[in-house]
């Protein structure tokens, strides 16, 4: 059995270091920095205080707070796997981003055949690792910290082709994610647990099992979700009244979603006690309900709608579809990812057609075509000179209908969909190739495995099985 793991002792270092030699060969083939980090681009008629630094820096700190600790703690819920929780996601969070940053520099930010970088740059490749910290959530406790770096390497890869398709050709309005990076990370998870499937562990597993600390360190994560979950939907929308309203919808979203997660919670419990992993999950639901039309005029009224209906349908997916998932279909969703992140991101998205069918001129003035940029006249078009005029800087649009880019909405849902399950299928055939140090299923759930653990590890394992005994 020690043969399976130690391993790693060669083939984690390996794959790190080779990773690392080719990252740095293709940084310093490939990246250079953009206009705003540039000095050959400053003058003394250069105000540093345009420098987009100090408009995108404040929102790059508050979701790195929510990747290395929002996520971090959050996963550190079983009681004998907090180590792989949060230090796992510590080490597949830096590893993604370095990578985001070049494949998505390669479709979205390269000129001439360089890829130009600055804080924006970070600020996507961190909502590009959140999908893999989302779909990590699918297999936590079942992979090695090798398994996890090769499927984000495999993910980012995927998704950032299907976000390069989406935007460019489907031209969808998705200002927080809830479809590029909700609905695609939770689908491609499933996808890569559905071939990773235990059967030894249909009926659970002695580990899989949470203590009074390990709860409370994963509440705490999500209180760090909470609090900046706005600054992740309001980060790439227009400056001004949009990111505005990405702030207020999502404050609201996450307040209705907390207060119905208390409430359902409750209910739903025969004795009628609060249930930590409905406090830990379901009160973040709202951020994602709103997130497809987090930037629009959708009322503050529908923002906190959106937020009671996302935890409502994330409370009743953890209530019962993740165990029907787990038992008939076999989808072994260890973090419940299908209902935080695919119900809500599929009630975001239709959240976000209705509200594109619904948008006009009466509503939105001018700034429609801001806002709406697919609905903008094309450059030939005679409208668009008299646009610029009351919207100066309008780019050229495609001059879609409503109904038409609600189709397109759809679309890009359907095509995210099917492309993260058969990305999440390849990627978990990937996985199971032998010598990337699987645990054995005896081994799930256990920081032991991977760590050289504290000298009180065992006795605190043997003490919180006791009392489990006690109760029980």
């Amino acid at each position: 059995m020690k043969k399976r793991w130690t391993n790693l002792r060669v083939k984690l270092p390996m794959f790190i270091f080779i990773s690392q030699g080719i990252f740095l060969g293709l940084f310093a083939a490939f990246v250079t920095y953009d206009d705003h980090t540039n000095a050959l681009f400053q003058t003394n008629k250069t105000n540093p205080m345009e420098n987009a630094v100090y408009k995108d820096y404040p929102f790059f700190t508050d979701i790195q707070v929510m990747i290395f600790l929002g996520f971090g703690c959050l996963l550190s819920f079983y009681r004998t796997y907090g180590f792989g929780g949060m230090v796992f996601n510590f080490l597949t969070a830096t590893f993604t981003i370095q990578w985001a940053i070049l494949v998505q520099g390669y479709f979205h930010f390269s000129h001439n055949g360089q890829i130009h970088v600055g804080v924006i740059n970070l600020i996507n490749a961190e909502f590009a690792c959140a999908v893999v910290l989302i779909s990590f959530g699918a297999v936590l406790g079942k992979t090695s910290p090798l398994q996890l770096l090769i499927m984000s390497l495999l993910e980012i890869l995927i998704f950032g082709t299907t976000e390069w398709v989406v935007l460019k050709y489907l031209r969808i309005n998705d200002a927080g994610g809830s479809i590029l990076i909700h609905v695609f990370a939770c689908y491609f998870g499933l996808g890569v647990t559905f071939v990773l499937y235990r059967p030894q562990l249909s009926n659970g597993h002695a580990k899989e099992s949470t203590s009074y600390h390990s709860d409370l360190l994963s509440v705490m994560g999500t209180l760090l979700l909470w609090v900046f979950w706005p600054s992740f939907n309001s980060a790439l929308t227009l400056k001004g009244d949009d990111q505005h309203r990405a702030i207020l919808h999502t404050f609201l979203g996450l307040s209705a979603s907390t207060l119905t997660a208390f409430a359902l919670s409750s209910m739903l419990n025969k004795n009628g006690k609060l249930t930590m992993a409905d406090v830990q999950n379901v009160t973040l639901a709202g951020g994602v309900t709103v997130g497809a039309s987090v930037d629009m005029m959708i009322s503050p009224a529908v923002a906190y709608a959106l937020g009671m209906a996302g935890a409502t349908a994330c409370m009743l997916g953890y209530k019962y579809l993740s165990p029907f998932l787990a038992r008939h279909c076999r989808i072994q969703d260890q973090c419940g990812i299908h209902n935080l992140h695919g119900l809500t991101g599929l009630i975001s998205s239709a959240a976000g057609i209705c509200a594109i069918l619904w948008a006009s001129e009466e509503v939105y003035g001018p700034s429609l075509y801001e806002t709406f940029t697919h609905t903008a006249p094309a450059e030939k078009d005679p409208k668009l000179a008299e646009l610029k005029q009351l919207v100066p800087g309008l780019v050229p649009g495609l001059g879609r209908t409503a109904p038409k880019q609600a189709l397109f909405q759809a679309a890009a849902v359907g095509l995210t969909i099917g492309v993260s399950v058969i990305g999440g299928v390849f990627t978990g055939f990937v996985l199971k190739l032998p010598g990337l140090a699987a645990p054995s299923d005896e081994l799930c759930f256990d920081d032991e495995l991977f760590f050289d653990v504290p000298y009180d590890y065992e006795a605190l394992l043997n003490r919180t099985t006791t009392s489990e005994d006690k109760v029980a």
